[in-house]
């Protein structure tokens, strides 16, 4: 019975660690989080023990798993990207890369582009968007496959990705985040990306208002020189 409680005890030390990720602030304050139907649980935050801070997710377990967005538009960590028997199952042949210190593992046999994004709430994710929009939409082009991906997969590749869907699918944030959402359940953007997320759908909506006027305000000239 001693054995058993012990293994019990192990069991549960095990399945929380890998449960755990843990950010680190540009100031250095590590904050300690726990996962849990797809919520972030702050649970500790640590003062600085000296060293910069690196502003990413360090996520502890292995995760394959990559969500199908689009035949040719991918989603995953970057286990997934280290993984060259899932790229290739997967038929991919472009991979975006917008995590923090990750290096990319097969040079030779993908198209990468590497974007360092912190994942901080107040990093200008909005700011990326054309940078990665564009790649995205060459391997499309290409008829290729891209896999997006950053550390865990959960927060700045998802919201590249859910920007992505607003832009080129020219639909509201909510219907492209429950798209991402049912493709890879895990995702979270911070409540920074969320926030802009819902600025530039407000940006877009503002230019769809406008572009009646502009075309107004074209068209009247003319018919006032024909008369």
């Amino acid at each position: 019975m001693h054995s058993l409680n012990q293994e019990i005890k192990a069991f549960s030390r095990n399945n929380l660690r890998k449960q755990c990720t843990r950010v680190t602030t540009l100031t250095g304050k590590q904050i300690i989080e726990t996962w849990k139907d797809a919520r972030i649980h702050v649970v500790e935050e640590i003062e600085p023990s000296g060293g910069g801070g690196c502003g990413y997710v360090q996520d502890l377990s292995l995760d394959l798993k990559v969500g199908v967005i689009k035949p040719w538009l991918l989603l995953g960590s970057q286990d997934a990207a280290h993984d060259l028997d899932t790229l290739k199952r997967l038929k991919v042949t472009h991979i975006l890369n917008v995590a923090y210190g990750v290096e990319n593992a097969f040079l030779n046999d993908f198209i990468y582009k590497n974007i360092s994004i912190l994942d901080l709430p107040e990093t200008d994710i909005l700011s990326y968007f054309p940078e990665c929009f564009e790649f995205i939409e060459q391997a499309k082009m290409k008829d290729g496959v891209v896999l997006v991906h950053c550390n865990a997969g959960v927060s700045r590749a998802a919201a590249i990705v859910i920007g992505f869907l607003m832009n080129s699918e020219e639909i509201s944030f909510t219907s492209a985040f429950s798209l991402v959402k049912n493709a890879r359940p895990s995702i979270c953007p911070n409540a920074g990306f969320l926030e802009q997320l819902r600025t530039y759908q407000g940006g877009k909506e503002s230019n769809k208002c406008d572009k009646p006027q502009e075309l107004e305000e074209a068209t009247v000239p003319e018919l006032h020189s024909s008369q």
